[in-house]
C-alpha cells in the first residue's frame, strides 16, 4: 500500500493529545524508528485539561523541596505553591485553572510525551510541541480554529517536508479535539500543495485506536507486531503516568 521508494522516508506523526501516538500507533511508531526512517512526532495540543489537580500540586511540591535541598532561594516557588493550593481548595466544578496551574499541567504532559517518544527511539530534536492556540482555553469548550493554528502546522510541515504524515482518524474522542486537529492538518497540507513540490508527494495516513477502531474492511494498511514489540508499545504508553486513572473530564463517550 506504500511506495517502495524512497526506502527511507521522512515521517511526521501528528498526535492530537500527548499520548495518542503511542496508544493508537505505538507499534508502527517503534517499527518506523527501528527501520531507520527519519521519524518526527508533533504533539498538537498541551493536554493540560486532562491532569488531576493533586498531580499538579505534587510536581510543584517536588520543585519546592528540590530547590530547598539544592540550597537555592525558593521563596517565589513557595508563594506560588500556596496560591495554587488555595485556589484548588476552593475550586468550583469546571472552573478554569489559573495560568500557573495550566502551565504545570501542560509541563507534566510534555514530560510524559518526551519520555514516551524517547522510549520509542526518537532524538529530542525530532520531538515537536505545537501548543496550538485553539486548545488553550483552559476549558472543555475550546477556542475557534484560526489561521494561527494552520500556519503553525504549515511551518512544521515545511520544516520536516515529510513523505508520510500520520494523523489521528478516530473522531469519537470525548471533546472533539481529534477532528479539529485533523482538519487543521488537512487544511495546512492543501495550502502547501498549491506551492510546494514536496507536498504533492506527501501521503496522509489516518490511524485509529483509543476511541474508535477501524472496521476490518476499512483497513488499507495493517502493521502486525510481535509480542516483544507489543511489550515495547505498552511500556511507551506507561510513560504517560498522569493518564492511568479515570479521565478528569470523561465526556459523553466514556
Amino acid at each position: 500500500p506504500e511506495r517502495a521508494e524512497p526506502a527511507k522516508k521522512r515521517v511526521l506523526i501528528f498526535s492530537p493529545h500527548p499520548d495518542d501516538d503511542v496508544i493508537s500507533m505505538g507499534g508502527t511508531f517503534i517499527r518506523l524508528v527501528d527501520q531507520k526512517h527519519d521519524v518526527h512526532v508533533a504533539y498538537q495540543t498541551s493536554g493540560n485539561t486532562a491532569v488531576w489537580d493533586d498531580d499538579a500540586l505534587r510536581f510543584v511540591e517536588f520543585n519546592v523541596d528540590f530547590t530547598e535541598k539544592m540550597g537555592l532561594d525558593n521563596t517565589y516557588l513557595k508563594n506560588l505553591y500556596n496560591r495554587m493550593r488555595e485556589f484548588i481548595d476552593h475550586k468550583r466544578p469546571n472552573q478554569v485553572d489559573t495560568p500557573e496551574i495550566q502551565t504545570v499541567k501542560g509541563l507534566i504532559r510534555k514530560g510524559e510525551a518526551i519520555a514516551g517518544a524517547r522510549y520509542c527511539g526518537l532524538e529530542d530534536d525530532h520531538i515537536h510541541f505545537q501548543a496550538l492556540p485553539f486548545y488553550e482555553s483552559g476549558k472543555n469548550q475550546k477556542n475557534p480554529v484560526t489561521d494561527a493554528d494552520i500556519e503553525l502546522t504549515m511551518a512544521l510541515l515545511q520544516q520536516v517536508k515529510p513523505q508520510q504524515v500520520f494523523a489521528a482518524g478516530d473522531f469519537e474522542d470525548p471533546h472533539g479535539t481529534h477532528i479539529v486537529c485533523f482538519n487543521i492538518i488537512l487544511t495546512a497540507l492543501m495550502r502547501l500543495r498549491k506551492t510546494e513540490a514536496w507536498a504533492q508527494d506527501c501521503w496522509l495516513w489516518m490511524y485509529r485506536g483509543a476511541w474508535h477502531e477501524f472496521e476490518t474492511h476499512e483497513i488499507e494498511m495493517a502493521v502486525p507486531i510481535s509480542p516483544q514489540e507489543l511489550a515495547r508499545k505498552r511500556n511507551a504508553i506507561f510513560k504517560h503516568q498522569s493518564q492511568k486513572d479515570r479521565a478528569v473530564f470523561p465526556g459523553v463517550f466514556t
